[in-house]
């Protein structure tokens, strides 16, 4: 169920990208899922197709769904590969910390400070090291 909350600062497209890369990442949504037509998702949420569009694009961009032409837009299987890329790069980091004498607090702060950075500077643009 994605909820819209007008009074947000957040734009509804990030609202509705967020709220389904969640429901995705947290397995509500299954791999194979048929999402709702962009049109019938505006329509039921109360926002422009653009808007809902929109969404849809940098989740794809993401690689968290696939659009399949006229046959509708589907949770990826690639969703599970980026949760597995993640655990590796997070393994990969807390080795780093562990060679340079960092404790854990203080990884998890960097981390989090990092987190911030990337999500406010742009919430769906890929890493440099992403493909």
């Amino acid at each position: 169920m994605i909820v819209i909350d007008p009074a947000s600062p957040v734009p509804p497209f990030e609202q509705v990208r967020a709220q389904l890369a969640r429901q995705i990442q947290d397995r509500t949504l299954a791999v194979g899922t048929r999402l709702p037509t962009i049109r019938r998702l505006a329509a039921d949420l109360g926002l422009a197709v653009n808007t809902v569009g929109r969404a849809y694009r940098e989740l794809e961009e993401a690689g968290l769904i696939e659009t399949r032409g006229p046959a509708g837009s589907f949770v990826s299987a690639a969703g599970e590969k980026a949760r597995e890329r993640a655990g590796r790069a997070a393994a990969d980091y807390a080795a780093v910390i562990a060679s340079v004498g960092i404790d854990t607090s203080e990884a998890i702060r960097i981390v989090r400070a990092a987190l911030t950075r990337g999500i406010a500077a742009s919430p769906a643009a890929p890493g440099p090291n992403e493909a």
